[in-house]
């Protein structure tokens, strides 16, 4: 097991393909999954030096019953502890078979019952979550990992603008603390005291519990130096649209949340899994926090979004990231395109060429809204009396068969989104006829430099280090600030 490894793909095929056997392998394991809440997140970028109003879809909420998710129940009620069978069977009577709550809990279930699996048995693990299914998760969490062994069900209460509704504002969110026995790592936390609390305690309380009693002396006068111990209820900010902490994603979490969590259950060199690790922010704190860590996501995004952000807060471990399961190779990417062609896109448009995905672009809708265009760069056009301006490129991936046609359509692709070049990215090696219609486009005049109107490059070439020639490229991805406080760890 090599630390700072980060997984491409479905946690459940790499928890059983990657991490065999019953022995354990975490101390301490979060997680943050969807949480059936029947809504679709997208992840904003840069545009320029501002935020784009243009925002990619990231992932999609909501569960229904499919061929896989019946696969899935069948592998449990098969393989599944008889306590989870016959949990299953209790929750199917309950709300009956093949809805849409059936199916996120299928889900859940398999996964935490893996989990539970490669959870050192001194391990601990949290699972974040609201009250959308909280209260059918902590039936689930009992039973596989045993009444007895709950700790905790931490409020993670903060503040953020609602709107106006007939019920209570909703402003927390639920963690379940469990631990896989009763010997497990706990260190214990505290808060400082207030200048009130220090104030009154250095004075000497008196309090009368019954009229007609002597009154008793509850503070000593002394006040314990590590503060307060600390509570299940967290008071902690949301992260802000405006801060710096932000990147963009949906669902991020701030550093404190995680910080907490961290320190508290586990020490240095520990082992940390984050299963669905979204934007990273558990193995950003782990690495600042000296653990070995390893993250697994679903979506190129996220994968992409965290291997920029390690690095910019932590430039000397560039060479120190382990990526599995994306392709390294062309015989890899053929595989990506013909198992899943929407990632294949993503990948090559997002991950080899920092493009930023188009908005409407979805794994349902892979040829609507994004109008064929599969990534966007941006590039410093100029600068006139200290404004700069920008100029768009359109990036198109292409993994089977390709033709002259394609190039044709680029142009015109180009002339309706009003883009000054275009990127042209193939599996296949282009015909000698696509190269010639490229070449007619012309040339690209900009302040930073001259440049073909229309860029053919392979995969292959990609994969080589080959990058198109865009002088004035932006990155789309907010940067993560420097992490001062990390150094280098050997990996195991």
């Amino acid at each position: 097991m090599n630390n700072r490894s980060l997984f491409f793909g479905d946690n459940l095929e790499i928890l059983m393909d990657k991490f065999p056997g019953n022995d354990g392998y975490f101390d301490l394991i979060y997680l943050d999954p969807p949480f059936n809440s029947n809504r679709n997140y997208n992840v904003l970028f840069k545009e320029g030096l501002v935020d784009s109003e243009a925002q990619a879809h990231a992932f999609e909420d909501s569960w229904h019953w499919t061929n896989e998710t019946q696969k899935e129940f069948d592998y449990l009620m098969a393989n599944g502890d008889i306590a989870v069978v016959e949990l299953m069977e209790a929750f199917t009577k309950i709300l009956g078979h093949q809805n849409d709550m059936m199916a996120y809990l299928t889900m859940m279930t398999l996964r935490l019952s893996e989990l539970h699996r490669v959870l050192k048995p001194t391990g601990s693990l949290y699972l974040h979550c609201d009250p959308t299914a909280s209260h059918y998760l902590k039936i689930v969490l009992d039973t596989i990992f045993g009444k007895m062994n709950f700790r905790n069900e931490i409020i993670w209460h903060y503040r953020r603008w609602t709107g106006a509704a007939k019920s209570f504002l909703k402003m927390h969110d639920t963690i379940f603390f469990y631990t896989k026995s009763q010997d497990y790592s706990f260190n214990r936390l505290f808060t400082s005291y207030t200048e009130g609390s220090v104030k009154r305690k250095e004075q000497g309380i008196l309090h009368r519990f019954k009229a007609g009693e002597e009154p008793v002396l509850v503070s000593s006068g002394k006040v314990q130096s590590e503060g307060v111990p600390e509570n299940d209820v967290w008071q902690i900010p949301f992260v802000a649209p405006s801060s710096k902490e932000r990147l963009g994603y949906p669902t991020q979490k701030p550093e404190a949340l995680l910080e907490r969590i961290i320190k508290a259950s586990s020490n240095e060199d520990y082992w940390i899994l984050d299963p669905f690790c979204g934007c990273g922010t558990t193995v950003s704190v782990a690495e600042r926090l000296k653990r070995n860590w390893v993250g697994i996501d679903i979506s190129v995004i996220a994968v992409k979004l965290i291997q920029r952000r390690i690095i910019d807060q932590n430039p000397n471990l560039k060479e120190q990231l382990n990526l599995d399961g994306l392709p390294k190779d062309l015989s890899g990417a053929k595989t990506l395109f013909k198992n899943d062609p929407w990632n294949f896109e993503y990948w090559a448009a997002v991950h080899l060429l920092d493009a930023r995905p188009p908005a409407g672009k979805s794994k349902e809708n892979m040829k609507g809204a994004d109008k064929g265009i599969d990534g966007i760069i941006t590039l410093l056009a100029d600068n006139k009396n200290g404004k700069n301006e920008y100029g768009k490129v359109i990036v198109q991936v292409k993994g089977g068969h390709v033709q002259r046609n394609q190039i044709a359509t680029l142009k015109g692709d180009m002339a309706r989104d009003k883009a000054i070049a275009g990127v042209f990215v193939t599996l296949e090696s282009p015909t000698r006829p696509m190269t010639e219609e490229a070449a007619m486009a012309g040339s690209v005049k900009t302040s930073m430099g001259e440049f073909p109107a229309i860029q053919i490059i392979t995969i292959e070439e990609l994969l080589n280090g080959k990058k198109p020639n865009l002088p004035g490229m932006i990155l789309p991805y907010k940067q993560a600030s420097v992490n001062q406080q990390s150094q280098p760890s050997l990996g195991i």
